[in-house]
């Protein structure tokens, strides 16, 4: 690709990001601005920003190079990834919209009573934007080093630096207006290039793309650690989704329940069509690109395909818009992440009284993002799509949990919910240390990398069972918090505690 349309691409999103995040900061003025922008975001505009920030780099890149890589079967990564709104739709939006909280940790203090279950959440809140986050800013490196042959920390120091000053300028009211621009920049830049792709294919008179039998089945095996690794990977997307504390921070922006359960509807409708669009590039890139899978660099062929396929200036420009697309995906969801965590560290701080709500905001927010900065400037690159898988794992085995009993069952405790957060988390939070650190093979191996099968089950069967032994701690205000939240708004009752 010409690095100067490269770098033109990515100085106009950072520019564009810059100027939209500008225009937040003019209308945030008040704490419930900064933080859930006053609970006043439309339906529209809201799932335009849940999918800016939900399809990262594993959605934009990751999916296409796992699909070349791997196989039809790596589909049912897209796949969870959207189903997981539809529980989300059934179990949380609205009763968690209705629970009157900001962030996860408000919620479980709301629910239980517990200063103890806040803090581990808010411990846990961090650790799953740290995993979220740390891959973020490794792709933005890779992509600017393969598109302008700059340095890899160029890309990763620029989006670090431009998601700080968002965050810090407007809060939640400037990044969901950013994040808005960029879900429809990302389907932009994937959907115009599809049409010569196609169009290139066609017309060369290649065959259909061709692929071994292994590349349709269960993760290249067809016996148990395959099946396993594929229901694995379902649970881990399924309930983990409902649990990633950037994407539950933004149904707290709705003006109702009503809203959340629409906001959801939606999304799913703008999730399901941008999936079926790095598909096509995975399955032509059989055909075009495979030699990357040899090299390691499977995750670059949406951006290699124009040059190949189309080539000349169209292909030039046509990569170019793709990098554009590459780099809004990680912009957005890494202001996401750091909102969600600089949203919890920031209250834990004005907490000490020693500082304002917004200041404690604005000073986590740059705090919080200099660790997962640090580490993908030092650690080595693991693939998008699986660091990614390792933070739905840890959502799916402590929040998850936490907000089902919480919404759902009299009977959840402090003491069975932190149970429940510290056994899960322990569980799918060591199981990718030892993963990256010691590489293990055979089932141990299998049971490491994806531990989403057997860490949920652990997390409820801790909270449920803890619970049971301490039903005297039930909170003496349980019944008036369940009325709260699944009675719709639109009965004139007593909401408050």
């Amino acid at each position: 690709m010409n690095a100067t349309y490269g770098i033109v691409a990515i100085t106009l999103v950072a520019l564009a990001t810059l100027a939209i995040g500008a225009f937040g900061l003019r209308v945030s003025r008040t704490t419930s601005d900064f933080y859930v922008a006053s609970r006043s975001v439309s339906p529209v505009l809201n799932s335009s920003a849940i999918g800016g920030e939900y399809l990262s780099a594993a959605s934009f890149l990751g999916v296409a190079g796992l699909v070349l890589a791997h196989g039809a079967d790596m589909l049912w990564y897209p796949i969870g990834w959207t189903t997981g709104y539809l529980l989300l739709l059934v179990f949380v939006a609205a009763p968690l919209r209705r629970s009157g909280a900001y962030t996860i940790p408000d919620f479980a203090q709301v629910r239980l009573q517990s200063v103890g279950v806040r803090r581990i959440a808010t411990l846990l809140v961090v650790g799953v934007g740290w995993l979220y986050l740390m891959p973020q800013f490794q792709g933005a490196g890779l992509t600017m080093r393969t598109v302008t042959g700059a340095p890899g920390w160029v890309g990763t120091v620029l989006v670090a630096v431009i998601v700080v000053i968002n965050v810090v300028s407007g809060g939640m009211r400037s990044i969901t207006f950013v994040q808005a621009f960029q879900y429809w920049l990302k389907l932009t830049a994937l959907l115009v290039p599809v049409f010569f792709l196609l169009h290139a294919w066609t017309s060369d008179g290649q065959p259909s793309p061709v692929a071994p039998d292994a590349w349709f089945a269960p993760f290249g095996e067809s016996d148990a650690m395959g099946l396993y690794a594929t229901y694995s990977v379902l649970i881990a997307t399924f309930l983990g989704t409902m649990g990633l504390p950037h994407v539950v921070v933004r149904f707290y922006t709705n003006p109702d329940g009503h809203a959340a359960r629409r906001t959801t509807l939606i999304v799913l409708a703008l999730l399901g069509g941008f999936y079926l669009l790095p598909t096509i590039y995975g399955v032509l890139g059989r055909i075009y690109a495979s030699d990357l899978i040899s090299a390691g660099r499977a995750d670059a062929v949406v951006l290699e395909l124009p040059s190949r396929m189309v080539g000349g200036t169209t292909g030039e420009l046509l990569g170019a818009l793709l990098t554009a697309g590459a780099f809004g995906a990680f912009l957005s969801t890494s202001s996401g992440l750091t909102m969600s965590i600089a949203g919890v560290v920031g209250q834990g701080l004005a907490r000490t009284g020693a500082i304002s709500t917004i200041t404690g905001l604005r000073l986590a927010a740059v705090g919080c993002v200099m660790v997962p900065l640090v580490l993908a400037l030092t650690a080595d690159r693991l693939p998008v799509a699986n660091s990614v898988t390792f933070a739905f794992a840890l959502a799916a085995s402590t929040f998850c949990p936490l907000l089902v009993l919480g919404i759902w069952w009299r009977g959840l405790t402090a003491k069975g919910a932190i149970a429940g957060l510290i056994g899960g988390g322990l569980c799918a939070g060591v199981a990718p240390v030892l993963t990256i650190a010691r590489q293990p093979e055979g089932w141990f191996g299998l049971l490491m990398s994806q531990p989403a099968a057997w860490s949920v089950p652990v997390g409820f069967a801790l909270m449920v069972g803890v619970s049971l032994l301490t039903r005297a701690d039930i909170p003496t205000n349980v019944a008036r918090t369940m009325v709260r939240l699944h009675t719709p708004e639109r009965l004139d009752v007593d909401r408050r505690f």
